[in-house]
């Protein structure tokens, strides 16, 4: 279900690139949504797409992805085992101000009459441009062009180019580049738990400012979690203009002003560098002086060659990542395809921008576009997010994990508070404590153990990366296997099958319940692949065994025991309906009156009790249907068409991780229309705001979420059973044509789908063995091509 009904921007201010997000008109009125959709990210810094001028902006962040602050959290009635500290991140340091004055009057949009307009998110280049020509009161005409990045090749590093040209007349001209960090505003979340919780005092305390020349330093730090933050501006001024410039700074601003006497037709060109560095352990004196040595190396290299390098990045982004639509009708271009080819890069573009240098961290529910979610890391960056990354970037793939094996010292410590053996990864994190407030929604979710564990296996399977799954893996499948086994009991109301009860799913609308087929279903498969591994490496590699016992002093026994459980895991089936309720008690009760619900009172949270939602049949986002997806093999034909047309009517999409599931579903058992309606939801739930929260920061799972519709919706790509296949479907009026590539195991694969065929291409590698539909295919450097027929619905 789809009910969201927004303002939409007018098309020809907005018009259709299949390279760039445009703005051709200020619109005032979408000003925080095109923060969002304009906003610049590496994985470790991001700037929202504010106008370098200071303003106007809605939400004016800079986020360095880690850089938290704690708070204690406050419960009226208090309980054992409750999370008690909250973790919040930061807006830090805001670099990129440069105001613009021309005869002492300010360049301010709103107020400025613009002759023309220009502001694009350049996707192909992974810059923000923009060129405005100005008139001023007086008549003087000023182009104002700009180019801003956030450097993939050099983490630590933003920059802006920033030209002024007087067109017909000479002016006196300031620019003032400035640095500030802005006091907190108390403010509230009302009801919304995805808002962030801001700060009423003070949290980035000052420890050192200083200028040198045209480079100034501020340093802060927070109080709680003990995080050090350094930012360094430095600049170059080219004109043959004259001019001077004077440096000011205090313990929270600073500035380079820049008084210039233009001339006509002679541009005044203003590259700004801004440097970021964090640290929990280095002293203020280091942390500032690995900002000036970055800061050194970047004035040495310049703009071009960041430009350079940040084209080259996205060169081989693109090549590895790039997901294309091609229209075969007889008109070249098509709207609708454009715009759709759009919206996919549109997404993975911001994939790439949350997640690229996200080194020793993790993937933020929104990124670095936007503060909702507190930046906390959830469940659904290793269900959504790192199937694309897996199959296109395997190295980010791998850090991500890497970071999630990192935080089982904590995982053990919540484990034994909670009275369970093993490791009980949080539900939604920064630090790697557990910092969700409500259980019910939070903590009740166990199933984030076996979505990681999922996402391990797939990306052993896709790389072949056993050194990993030996050295890190392994680990966290013992203590993971562990917990299940403590959870779950062998119940005698259920003939002995092997019980999980007091579970939340991923249907955050059904909390705490017995036997959560969806948390059961990855439980057993979690349980599988833990087996599985610590046999092979105790008759393949006897050493990491040792290595394993030695850190977790596995015992064969509890090997036995994770295969009994797996295999009496219970299932719930209803024999009438024939179909897995999701629950023990989901079918019992009463349905959600739909027809009655007004389509503003969506999402439900946020108009509705609790308790009134807990006791209806009514569904946040797929849970079902979500594991129907992801373990296909235990599922038939049949069995998902029933299900499907079971929970599909009673899913309300008030979570944005429901379409694309639903989509990939919907194609699966041959329901073209409510494939297409929903896939369309899902790849424009940004670009186009259908859930009218865009403003607070993307939607990062969906976007991922986006890529898994394309490449296992309609290119029909399963992987479920270690080996990669294409089940391929046409529908009756589909006349584009699909093409993606796909990484595996070293190996680059193209698979186009055509209207009527299919082309499997190796494009790097040397062999490489697919399957289409059940058939068996080997392609080798000598013989890279294979075609075959399409089905079609």
């Amino acid at each position: 279900m789809i009910h969201h009904e927004r303002l939409r921007p007018p098309s020809h201010d907005y018009p259709a690139d299949e390279w760039n997000v445009i703005e051709k008109r200020f619109h005032p009125e979408f000003l925080a949504q095109l923060e969002t959709m304009l906003a610049l990210g590496n994985g470790y810094l991001g700037m929202r797409g504010c106008p370098e001028e200071g303003g106007p902006n809605a939400e004016n962040t800079t986020l360095i992805n880690g850089f938290y602050e704690t708070r204690p959290i406050v419960y009226p009635e208090d309980a054992y085992g409750f999370a008690k500290v909250g973790q919040t991140i930061l807006s830090v340091t805001d670099s990129k101000i440069i105001k613009l004055f021309v005869d002492d009057e300010p360049f301010w949009l709103p107020n400025a009459n613009l002759l023309s307009y220009d502001c694009r998110l350049n996707m192909k280049s992974g810059t923000l441009d923009r060129e405005i020509l100005w008139e001023t009161p007086a008549g003087k005409q000023v182009l104002i062009t700009s180019r801003r990045l956030v450097s993939f090749a050099n983490r630590h590093v933003a920059a802006i180019s920033y030209k002024v040209t007087l067109l017909n007349a000479a002016a006196s001209v300031v620019i003032s580049s400035e640095m500030a960090v802005d006091e907190p505003t108390t403010s509230t979340a009302a009801n919304d738990p995805r808002q962030t919780r801001f700060f009423a005092e003070r949290v980035l305390h000052p420890r050192t400012s200083y200028a040198k020349d045209r480079r100034i330093v501020l340093c802060h730090a927070t109080e709680k979690s003990h995080l050090t933050l350094a930012c360094a501006t430095d600049h170059s001024l080219e004109t043959a203009c004259p001019h001077a410039h004077k440096v000011a700074h205090t313990e929270d601003f600073g500035q380079v002003a820049f008084t210039i006497e233009a001339l006509p037709d002679t541009p005044i060109r203003l590259t700004k560098y801004m440097v970021y560095h964090t640290s929990q352990t280095a002293t203020v004196e280091e942390l500032c002086g690995r900002a000036e040595w970055t800061m050194d190396r970047m004035m040495t290299r310049g703009f071009q060659e960041l430009l350079v390098s940040q084209e080259q990045y996205m060169h081989d982004f693109w090549r590895r990542s790039d997901v294309r639509v091609k229209d075969t009708r007889e008109e070249r271009t098509k709207r609708s395809t454009v715009e759709i080819q759009q919206a996919i890069r549109f997404n993975l573009f911001h994939i790439l921008q949350a997640s690229a240098r996200a080194e020793d961290a993790g993937v933020p529910a929104k990124g670095l576009t936007g503060q909702a979610y507190e930046g906390h890391y959830f469940w659904d960056s290793e269900i959504y997010v790192l199937p694309f990354l897996i199959y296109t970037s395997p190295r980010i793939a791998k850090n991500l994990l890497t970071f999630r094996y990192k935080m089982l010292p904590q995982a053990r410590a919540r484990a034994r508070q909670l009275g369970h053996r093993g490791a009980m990864f949080p539900w939604r994190t920064i630090s790697g404590e557990e910092a969700s407030a409500y259980y019910a929604a939070g903590t009740a979710q166990y199933h984030i153990n076996a979505d990681i564990m999922y996402a391990l296996r797939k990306y052993v399977q896709a790389t072949g990366d056993e050194p990993f799954l030996r050295n890190c893996g392994a680990e966290m499948l013992v203590e993971t296997a562990r917990l299940w086994l403590s959870l779950g009991f062998y119940s005698e109301a259920k003939e002995g099958k092997f019980c999980i009860n007091s579970v939340t799913g991923p249907d955050e609308y059904n909390t705490v319940v017995n036997n959560n087929a969806y948390t059961n279903l990855m439980a057993r498969e979690n349980l599988r692949y833990a087996a599985e591994t610590v046999q092979c490496l105790q008759t393949t590699y006897p050493d990491s065994y040792n290595a394993l016992v030695q850190k977790t002093a596995v015992e064969p026994s509890e090997l036995e025991a994770w295969v009994k459980a797996a295999k009496s895991m219970y299932v719930p089936y209803d024999e009438k309906l024939q179909i897995i309720p999701q629950d023990d008690s989901f079918l019992d009760r009463e349905p959600w009156d739909f027809r009655n619900t007004p389509s503003d009172r969506y999402p439900l949270l946020l108009f509705y009790h609790p308790l009134n939602i807990y006791r209806k049949q009514v569904i946040k986002q797929a849970d079902v249907v979500l594991a129907m997806f992801l373990l296909g093999n235990a599922f038939s034909a049949e069995a998902k068409k029933r299900n499907f047309e079971f929970y599909d009517p009673l899913t309300t999409g008030d979570s944005s991780l429901s379409s694309c599931v639903e989509a990939i579903i919907a194609a699966e058992v041959g329901d073209v229309d409510k494939s297409i309606r929903y896939g369309m939801a899902a790849l424009l739930m940004d670009l186009a705001d259908v859930g009218g929260n865009v403003k607070d920061g993307c939607h990062i799972a969906s976007m991922g979420g986006t890529w898994m519709m394309l490449t296992y919706g309609l290119g029909g790509m399963r992987d479920d059973d270690g080996t990669l296949s294409f089940w391929p479907r046409r529908a009756p009026e589909d006349n584009a044509i699909l093409r993606f590539p796909i990484t595996y195991r070293g190996q680059m694969l193209e698979v186009e789908i055509g209207l009527e065929k299919v082309e499997y291409a190796l494009r790097e590698g040397e062999c490489l063995v697919i399957r289409h539909e059940t058939e068996e295919i080997q392609l080798t450097r000598e013989q890279p091509m294979a075609v075959r027929p399409v089905s079609r619905w």
